[in-house]
């Protein structure tokens, strides 16, 4: 008896659904053994990760915060990975969108202008789309792959904010730390609920999330995305611009991401510094894929790898754990999602009769 692998005829709904759960067990399980073999109790550890975290307001406060910048991500980078275009450099993005959106915060210090927070809000938003409209103009006008000049431009996003808060940008009262100077209380987004530090970025993240959703089972503009991702030659017989396409899913993920980026600013942080983010632009990529690029996966994506944050915070207090603990378990989660993954399209078969080893041949690496 052998065992033999063969296509399935369509995608498995089952294990479209069953395997981000497959994933999470398998890391749970991993990460178990992982602590396992670092001298640590298993039970304890998983405990300081899942749990722990969970049990006070400020920590329900901080799952909301962190999960906020993925949720906003990730929704727009969904809408491109459909339509076969994919924007890796997200982090950039928000991180230049951090910039225009702090600029203009610095810009606007002690003017007390009523609207000195929209603005503040639109300039991070179009900062996001502005970086992401280069490789937008490469694919679409010269063929330029979007995944390689998106990504490179991460870098280019963050050496220039270095710059600004080691240059000129540098709070010349900040005893030459690499900060910028504090944003006036008239930018900065007030907590929602006293005792923690979730701001109202929380609320239009469930919006967006709510909106993509009625988009998705409604909206022609999803339909000629997932036609251009599965099927580019009847999405162009059937007229469908990619050049536009292409356009209008890097702006929106651009814009998406930069607003998470000056959210972070006039939020958390409060001023511009060398590192804005923990590397959500990238996170999110695993956000989307974990949910399944739909709207609703995503948010419960996004509050899970959220939990990881702080839950290798907590578990490096309560468990002794190191920091990296965190990148491990999200770089863990893709790989069993990945792993998971060859289910939907594949299946195992017994081979067992002469006849049925014809049909289906034995699975060589």
């Amino acid at each position: 008896m052998a065992l033999g692998i063969e296509p399935r005829t369509e995608a498995s709904a089952f294990w479209r659904f069953a395997s981000p759960v497959l994933a999470v067990l398998a890391t749970m399980l991993a990460g178990a053994l992982l602590f396992a073999f670092l001298g640590r109790d298993p039970v304890v550890a998983l405990r300081a990760f899942f749990v722990s975290p969970l049990s006070s307001v400020y920590g329900l406060g901080e799952l909301g915060l962190k999960a906020t910048p993925l949720v906003l991500i990730a929704v727009g980078l969904a809408f491109g990975f459909r339509a076969g275009v994919w924007n890796i450099g997200a982090e950039g993005q928000l991180t230049l969108g951090a910039i225009c959106g702090g600029g203009v915060a610095l810009a606007l210090s002690g003017t007390h202008a009523p609207l000195a927070l929209p603005l503040v809000i639109s300039a991070g938003i179009l900062g996001g789309m502005l970086w992401a409209a280069i490789p937008a103009f490469l694919r679409a006008r010269l063929e330029v792959n979007e995944i390689l000049v998106s990504l490179m431009l991460s870098y280019v996003a963050l050496l220039l904010l270095q710059a600004l808060v080691y240059g000129p940008w540098k709070d010349p009262e900040g005893f030459n730390f690499p900060q910028s100077r504090m944003f006036d209380p008239a930018v900065i987004l007030e907590p929602l609920w006293p005792g923690t530090r979730l701001h109202g970025g929380a609320v239009f993240a469930l919006l967006l999330v709510a909106a993509a959703w009625i988009l998705d089972a409604v909206g022609m503009a999803a339909f000629r995305l997932r036609t251009l991702g599965l099927a580019p030659r009847a999405a162009a017989y059937a007229g469908f611009d990619r050049r536009r396409i292409v356009w209008g899913t890097m702006l929106a993920s651009g814009g998406l991401a930069g607003l998470a980026g000056v959210l972070e600013v006039v939020g958390p942080i409060g001023q511009l510094v060398p590192q804005i983010s923990p590397g959500y632009g990238f996170t999110a990529i695993i956000v989307a894929f974990l949910g399944r690029l739909h709207p609703l996966g995503i948010l419960l994506a996004a509050l899970l790898v959220a939990l990881s944050y702080i839950g290798s915070e907590n578990a490096q207090i309560e468990a002794g754990l190191p920091q990296a603990a965190a990148g491990v378990f999200q770089g863990m989660l893709l790989l069993f999602l990945l792993a998971a993954d060859f289910f939907v399209r594949y299946r195992v078969r017994r081979i067992d009769t002469p006849r049925r080893a014809r049909e289906i041949r034995p699975w060589t690496p």
